[in-house]
Order: structure tokens, then C-alpha cells, then sequence
């Protein structure tokens, strides 16, 4: 395909952020076109295929209630396999399962009785669960922003709860094992968990940005066209100029610091996924299990196959092991890892195979206070806008919105430009 020599927008960068902004210039007549630098669109959420193995890039699911996705696909065409709805802790010598009462209620009993945390503990968390659930988002972020530790504090969780649950599963979902992510962030983030399901798609999370990228035209998706700048109304790709009314740079936000000098660029975390196969699963639940030892190395662990069958070769089944932070695949972090996910599933993994380590340094941007109503500006002047789950939160929802919006703010701009 020759590259045409103007259209109205060049998005730059074909993941989450890119395809929504596509999907919505698209729907409203705009001619426009994706450049996307590697070989597949779907930035970081894509999924290798290895022997018979399935491995997304780095472990990640899918929240049904994400607002965007129902919006952009239909969930149902991803034939969707879910995880169970609550977490084990290994704490000592036993694993204690503690369930989400919104959407697990006949586990309630158990959740109530768990040996994690105290009674009021656990009652005092499922009413911020269901506050965060039931209140208008807007609401929510109306509320006094702080940090996710003092949040929980505030809500009067004792020392042990935070640091045997909820600091090891939310540093997995935030890479960010201080907790200093906004309130804001965390109240919308358990709005979520409260309200849906999580997930993954039978054949993996690069059945996503497909489905998102379905209805659009295949041409003006330019794959492996890795852009080398920009400016208003131009486009450099290694393929040759394009010029074009506006711009949309819809990378990660290190590659549009490298595209747009003088962009503020928000620290990033680093998350590493350890995937190893056994002949047998450790567990015979699709359950994130967190280390309630307070050993701080892994994160969580899920035998991703119990959700998903799909992953694994017939017979075979995939553990995944959550660590914050970049670890070399040395043969020392994998002996560590493999010691840690013996205690916590109680099981030998000497025999476990190591199918491969994905370490990610830049996984997701800080959402460190302020990040007050989580928009951030989209519109950097003379056409050239930027979109990503760093403009909203970060998050695959953060991620379609913000390209959502940023297409919305460039339809906006060129239908002043046509007026005036």
C-alpha cells in the first residue's frame, strides 16, 4: 500500500488509545489514518503463542464494567473466561478466601469468618466496596483526594488488612507497592471490581484491541510504520511524509516525550510476569492468590488456565506469578520465585517448566495526588493532540477513553476551523 499524502488525522500509535480515537473519527465520516511502528496493533495488550501456549504480555484481565469496552465491542463475541470473584491470602499455613459480597454473596459466610483481618475489617471494607459501587462516579471524584494508603486508613482498615490483602493485590494493580496512587484512582478502580467481572478472552487479551479495531478499515491501518516526528499538519514516518490537518499521538507516554520535546511525562512502573507450565495445577480454582506473609516478592499468582483452558496445551496447566518492579530472568530470580510460589500454593514447582518472563519497565504510568476529576488536558495546540491511559487513568478503560476523548477534541477543533 503506497502511504496517502494527506488526510485530515494521523493517529500515531495503534494500541487501546489509537484504535478508540480511529473507531470514533471514523463513525463521524473524518478521513484519517494509523501508523502503528511494530507489527500488530495492540500496544501492550497483545498475546504471544508459544508451543501451544498462550501468553499475554504480562498478566492482565478485563473488567466487563469498564464503561468504554461495552461501549466500543460486544463483550459476548470475546468468549469471555472469568476468574473467580474474590482472592486467597496465604497467611502461615493456610489459604484464607476472602469473596466480593456484590457479587458473591453466598460466600459472604466464609469472607466474614476469614483469619485475614479482623471482623470490623472486613465488614468496614465491603461498605467502601459498596459505597464506591452504588455512588455516581462524578461523586466519587468530588470526594478529598489523598492517597490510596491514607484512604484506606480513613476508612478505618487496621494495619494487618492493608498490609496482608490489600497491598499486595493493589500493587499488582497498580504497580505501585507504596500506595501513594490517588484516592480518586482507587475509588473508580474499586467501582469497578464491585460492579463486573474479570476476565480474559479465550484466545487471549489480543482478542481486544481486535474486537475494538473490527469495524474499521484494514488500509488505513499502516502497520510497521514507525514515525520519526511530527508537527502540526505533518507526519515523518520511515515510510515517507504525511501531511494532514491534525495529529493524534497515541503512544506510550515515553515514546510522545521522544515526538513532542517539552511534554511532561509522568514517572512509570515497572511489572514483570513469570509464566511457568506444570502437568498439574497447584490449585484447582480460577483465584488470584496474594501473599498474605508480608514477604513483599510476589505480588499475586493465578493458575490462569483454571479461567481460561484456551492457554495451556490439553493437559497442561499455566501459573502466573505478579512481581512489582523489572526482574531479570536470571536463574536466581527464578529459584526465588520458584521458592515463594511453593509456600504460597503449598505444592512443590521444581518440576514447573519457565515458558517465559515478561518483564515491562514503563507498565503503567504513576497516578500519584493531584489527579483530581483523572482528565488530564488533551489539546497541546496547533493540531496536534495526545491520548493514552496517562491523560485518563491507568487502567484499559483509561486507555479507550482517552483515545475516545482525544478524537472528540479533534472533532471539535475541525469543526471550528470549517466554521470559521
Amino acid at each position: 500500500m503506497s502511504q496517502p499524502v494527506e488526510v485530515d488525522v494521523v493517529i500515531v500509535g495503534g494500541g487501546l488509545a489509537g484504535l478508540a480515537a480511529a473507531r470514533r473519527l471514523d463513525r463521524a465520516g473524518v478521513e484519517w489514518l494509523l501508523v502503528e511502528a511494530s507489527d500488530r496493533i495492540g500496544g501492550r495488550v497483545t498475546t504471544d503463542v508459544i508451543d501451544g501456549w498462550r501468553l499475554d504480555r504480562g498478566f492482565q484481565v478485563l473488567n466487563t464494567a469498564y464503561p468504554r469496552v461495552p461501549a466500543l465491542i460486544d463483550v459476548n463475541a470475546l468468549d469471555m473466561r472469568y476468574f473467580t470473584s474474590g482472592v486467597l491470602v496465604r497467611r502461615g499455613g493456610d489459604l484464607h478466601r476472602l469473596a466480593n459480597p456484590l457479587r458473591g454473596p453466598l460466600a459472604t459466610p466464609q469472607t466474614l469468618t476469614s483469619g485475614v483481618g479482623t471482623l470490623s475489617d472486613r465488614l468496614k471494607f465491603a461498605a467502601l466496596a459498596t459505597r464506591c459501587a452504588s455512588m455516581p462516579a462524578a461523586r466519587l471524584l468530588e470526594a478529598r483526594e489523598t492517597t490510596t494508603q491514607e484512604m484506606l486508613r480513613r476508612a478505618g482498615l487496621s494495619h494487618r488488612m492493608i498490609e496482608e490483602v490489600l497491598r499486595p493485590f493493589l500493587s499488582g494493580v497498580f504497580a505501585d507497592r507504596s500506595l501513594d496512587t490517588s484516592s480518586h484512582v482507587f475509588a473508580m478502580m474499586l467501582r469497578s471490581f464491585a460492579r463486573g467481572r474479570i476476565g480474559v478472552p479465550a484466545l487471549g487479551m489480543a482478542a481486544l484491541p481486535a474486537a475494538v479495531a473490527g469495524p474499521l478499515p484494514y488500509p488505513q491501518l499502516l502497520i510497521g510504520a514507525r514515525t520519526l516526528s511530527l508537527g502540526p499538519g505533518l507526519v515523518v514516518t520511515e515510510g515517507g511524509e504525511l501531511r494532514c490537518r491534525a495529529v493524534i499521538v497515541a503512544t506510550d507516554p515515553l515514546t510522545a516525550a521522544d515526538l513532542l520535546p517539552g511534554f511532561p511525562t509522568p514517572d512509570m512502573h515497572g511489572l514483570t510476569t513469570f509464566y511457568f507450565g506444570a502437568d498439574r495445577a497447584p490449585l484447582d480454582e480460577p483465584t488470584l492468590v496474594l501473599d498474605g506473609d508480608r514477604r513483599e516478592i510476589i505480588a499475586n499468582t493465578v493458575v490462569v488456565s483454571n479461567a481460561a483452558p484456551e492457554y495451556a496445551p490439553s493437559g497442561k496447566s499455566l501459573i502466573a506469578a505478579s512481581v512489582v518492579g523489572v526482574s531479570a530472568p536470571s536463574s536466581a530470580s527464578e529459584s526465588v520465585i520458584r521458592v515463594e510460589l511453593a509456600r504460597m500454593y503449598g505444592v512443590p514447582t521444581d518440576t514447573w517448566e519457565l515458558l517465559e518472563v515478561v518483564s515491562i519497565p514503563a507498565a503503567l504510568p504513576s497516578a500519584r495526588v493531584p489527579q483530581a476529576k483523572l482528565r488530564k488536558p488533551v489539546d497541546l495546540g496547533d493540531g496536534i493532540f495526545v491520548a493514552g491511559d496517562h491523560r485518563d487513568s491507568p487502567s484499559i478503560q483509561g486507555a479507550l477513553a482517552g483515545g475516545w476523548r482525544a478524537a472528540g477534541a479533534v472533532l471539535s477543533w475541525l469543526g471550528a476551523r470549517v466554521a470559521a
